[in-house]
């Protein structure tokens, strides 16, 4: 199986920045008040949130859903729209989210693309972060020049890292097939967009990360807070034998026999998913596995359980 291309309205292959934007509405589903999350008091207090804090944070037009407490009045009187203004609690969360949409990436057999279904998933977390207050990043791998943008708040910062993402995501699909770059630049210029003490969430399935990309994260753990999202294909616990239709990028398309799969037996050099995320675990970084065959009303859940712990 191979990196698959279609017409762009296909959001199999194809990001768009206004999805991802959509995401903001899912994403804002398990945002209650009874959400139970670290006080950031001594002790690690485990506390409730109450209200939305009181640092203005943004302003921006009304979607359905809003509390009209918060309505802005001069910016309504204004434009004669109704408008918005967000708030967030005091504290200062700095997150850089690192999407992989290097060549291996830009595979799938079911739903969608590995790289589609990290997006989303980091999108989701990304308006969490900045719903609550935070500022994000971004940093994408690709096979050619990464992208990336400094921690920054509010929706005007997830209107820019959306976008970032759609226009990264149709480069890697454009260019040719070849080889995945590692990732160890990629965790370096992250490092250097967050403080000390801030968060790193890397999206990824772990392709080829390079030969010094586990020591260098192990590194980076002593002084940022390291996440991983580790993104998993059907075909990849399961792979029933028969005979599979795959497109190429150049619009190519053919049929694959794959042979039946010894149970329980991973591909040749993959380690499987969990015991992956075990072996980080007992270096002290957190993760969970995304299936991309589940999609976005699955992934709000576990973002909202990895954004507890940011």
């Amino acid at each position: 199986m191979t990196a698959s291309a279609a017409p762009e309205a296909n959001p199999a292959f194809h990001l768009s920045g206004e999805a991802l934007m959509g995401l903001r509405h899912l994403a804002r589903r398990g945002v209650t008040p009874a959400t139970r999350t670290l006080a950031g008091l001594p002790g690690g207090i485990v506390t409730r949130r109450r209200g939305r804090g009181s640092e203005p944070d943004d302003v921006r037009l009304w979607s359905e859903g809003d509390d009209r407490r918060h309505i802005d009045r001069n910016a309504t009187a204004r434009t004669g729209i109704l408008h918005v203004r967000t708030h967030h609690d005091e504290r200062d969360r700095a997150v850089v989210l690192l999407a992989d949409f290097r060549p291996s990436m830009l595979f799938g057999t079911r739903r969608a693309l590995r790289s589609v279904a990290a997006a989303e998933a980091l999108a989701l977390l990304g308006w969490r972060v900045v719903g609550d207050g935070g500022r994000v990043g971004l940093v994408v791998a690709s096979g050619d020049a990464p992208t990336a943008l400094r921690p920054a708040g509010g929706e005007r910062a997830m209107t820019a890292i959306t976008g970032a993402l759609a226009s990264a995501h149709a480069r890697a699909l454009a260019l040719p097939a070849a080889d995945d770059p590692p990732l160890d630049a990629l965790l370096t210029l992250a490092r250097s967009l967050l403080p000390s003490g801030g968060h790193l969430v890397i999206a990824s399935a772990l392709d080829s990360p390079g030969d010094d990309f586990d020591r260098l994260l192990t590194l980076l753990a002593e002084r940022l807070s390291i996440r991983l999202i580790l993104v998993s294909d059907a075909f990849e616990r399961t792979r029933p034998p028969g005979f599979y239709p795959f497109a190429l990028p150049d619009g190519r398309r053919g049929t694959v026999q794959a042979a039946r799969q010894p149970t329980r037996e991973p591909a040749p050099g993959r380690v499987p998913a969990d015991e992956r995320l075990a072996d980080y675990a007992r270096r002290g970084i957190e993760g969970l596995r995304l299936d991309v065959e589940a999609g976005p009303e699955a992934y709000a859940p576990l973002m909202e359980r990895l954004d507890a712990v940011l």
